[in-house]
């Protein structure tokens, strides 16, 4: 499915991103993680949409907000204490970048588990058809 592979590529460019240690491969990737950030994002969101039953959608959408705005809150928190735990005296980029790279393997391995874990998202390929195997 889009969602899981632009996830993946976001993961993917992260990783990279986190070794680039030329500017122009630097701003590729992250250039590349806002694009694929973009599309994972509309797809999640009229996933949501779609899949959630015309009496809930108001209710689901308020949680869906709200974990999305704490995620990136703990997302932060969980990056600046990664980096200070692998901070070095001698060498005060390798705490960022094991920060970066791992949370680029990271969400590599959520789009594993995802895709393993509900595989009516690894199915769905077009927004505008019904979900194989989702009950209403």
């Amino acid at each position: 499915s889009t969602l899981l592979w632009s996830v993946a590529g976001f993961g993917v460019a992260t990783i990279v991103f986190g070794f680039a240690r030329d500017f122009w491969l630097a701003w590729i990737m992250l250039l590349l993680t806002g694009a694929l950030d973009m599309v994972s994002v509309i797809i999640r969101h009229t996933l949501v949409q779609l899949w959630t039953p015309d009496a809930m959608r108001g209710r689901v959408s308020a949680v869906n907000g709200m974990f999305i705005s704490v995620s990136n809150e703990l997302g932060s928190y969980e990056s600046c204490q990664v980096s200070r735990l692998f901070h070095r005296n001698n060498d005060l980029t390798f705490g960022p970048i094991v920060s970066v790279v791992s949370g680029g393997i990271g969400t590599l391995v959520v789009v594993v588990w995802a895709a393993l874990k509900f595989p009516e998202i690894r199915r769905h390929a077009r927004l505008d058809a019904e979900p194989s195997g989702h009950d209403e």
